[in-house]
């Protein structure tokens, strides 16, 4: 394919998606289904006018899978309701660390036992595919910062988390395949890549989204009341968090995310106080509306932009990636084992002794949308010196799972919310 049909392909398509929004929002499927059916039409499936092989161009899906994820982890964080509080975000925290961990171990058992694989290639396949994704999961996750839906709101933030969490488990496969140095009795690996790079990544997020939200407060309120760019403010946050992160080797996803969270739940602070003597300029949040322009609330529509447009592109991409032949009995096998058992067993052991009620545990144990996230951590591996042989399956593995995830959670994720919401409209984050 030339780049002259590129540009015809996404172009056309985002115009059918434009123009038909009002009739596309009412079918029983998401337009995650469309883009993916158009991947398959035109790639290796179908027409085989384009195959995208993930192998070769791995450093250029790192790239895009690594925007892709940092744009809607930021469009994720920004959409917290506010104000934090520990009883709030007890579930989501469970779900990214003691839900996610047990996925990677029940993944790894199977992929041990059943596929034969190693067993670090086991637990680096578990690390890919237990994190659920931010990119993929829109129609599951906050609509707007007002929107104080508890589903919703336990999606949105255990996606937030867990595409930050799941890298210790990445650097664990990593070393048990002798790719990266987990020191004696795995004290390295529990000392830097555990406590050090999750703790120091949520401190430099934390700071960052506070120091941003008290500096633009402080500039539009000051006498000359100075207009801001909030795209660029957003943008700019992103990618200084980021490249501190990366640059003292902590989790940048997790930087970036709580940068996100601590940027709007500061600005609701400071909306909030000085309502006390200028009602006017109290943030709307039940609306969903801000009176007193933010920094989060001015960049998130433009971020959301960023999103569907990569979620467009990296779809296509899969589809492209994908012959018939890539459907194994081994792939499809992991991915209803890992939909039906390992995320569903993992969400109801971890959430044990909560008050979540059972209707949203079911709910949150099948919507573990997988995605961008995991191709992300895919293409980070075979960078860091996975063998071609290992990369292969994995690679195969990964897509079907992430197709399948496409197509299933695609195919439910509109009615069963509907019937959800339509039993539960009373209830709210509390």
């Amino acid at each position: 394919m030339t780049n002259a049909f590129w540009f015809l392909l996404v172009g056309g398509l985002l115009l059918v998606m434009g123009l038909s929004y009002s009739v596309l929002k009412r079918l029983p499927v998401t337009s995650a289904i469309i883009y993916l059916a158009v991947g398959l039409l035109v790639g290796p499936t179908v027409l085989d006018l384009f195959h995208f092989n993930p192998l070769k161009q791995s450093a250029l899906l790192e790239v895009l899978t690594e925007i892709a994820v940092l744009i809607s982890l930021f469009s994720a964080g920004v959409k917290m309701p506010g104000p934090f509080s520990f009883s709030r975000w007890r579930t989501p925290l469970l779900l990214a660390t003691l839900s996610m961990s047990l996925t990677v171990g029940l993944v790894a058992a199977f992929a041990y036992y059943v596929l034969g694989l190693p067993l670090g290639a086991g637990v680096l396949l578990g690390a890919i595919l237990a994190p659920t994704d931010p990119v993929l999961a829109t129609d599951v996750q906050i609509r707007h910062p007002g929107d104080r839906d508890q589903l919703r709101f336990t999606l949105t933030c255990e996606a937030g988390m867990n595409d930050g969490s799941a890298f210790p488990f990445v650097m664990l496969g990593l070393g048990l395949l002798g790719l990266h140095e987990l020191g004696d009795y795995g004290l390295r690996w529990v000392m830097l890549d555990v406590v050090w790079a999750t703790v120091g990544g949520i401190a430099i997020g934390v700071v960052a989204g506070v120091a941003l939200a008290r500096i633009g407060w402080k500039l539009r309120r000051d006498p000359h009341k100075q207009e801001l760019l909030d795209d660029f403010l957003g943008l700019g946050l992103i990618g200084v968090v980021y490249g501190v992160a990366v640059l003292i080797n902590v989790w940048g996803f997790l930087a970036v995310f709580f940068a996100a969270v601590a940027l709007r739940q500061t600005e609701l602070k400071l909306s909030k106080a000085a309502g006390n003597g200028h009602a006017d300029t109290v943030s709307s949040e039940s609306a969903g509306v801000e009176l007193v322009p933010t920094v989060s609330a001015g960049s998130l529509i433009f971020k959301e932009h960023l999103e569907r447009l990569s979620e467009v592109v990296m779809i296509i991409l899969i589809g492209g990636t994908l012959f018939l032949n890539s459907w194994s009995w081994e792939a499809v096998g992991l991915a209803l084992f890992l939909f039906v058992v390992a995320r569903p067993l993992s969400v109801v052991v971890s959430l044990l002794g909560t008050r979540t009620p059972w209707r949203i545990r079911g709910m949150t144990g099948w919507f573990g949308v997988r995605g961008i996230g995991s191709l992300y951590y895919l293409m980070y591996a075979i960078q860091h010196g996975l063998p071609e042989s290992l990369a292969l399956q994995l690679i195969q593995l990964t897509l079907i799972v992430v197709t399948l995830s496409i197509l299933l959670h695609g195919i439910s994720v509109k009615p069963m919310m509907e019937r959800f919401w339509q039993r539960n409209k009373q209830r709210v984050v509390p």
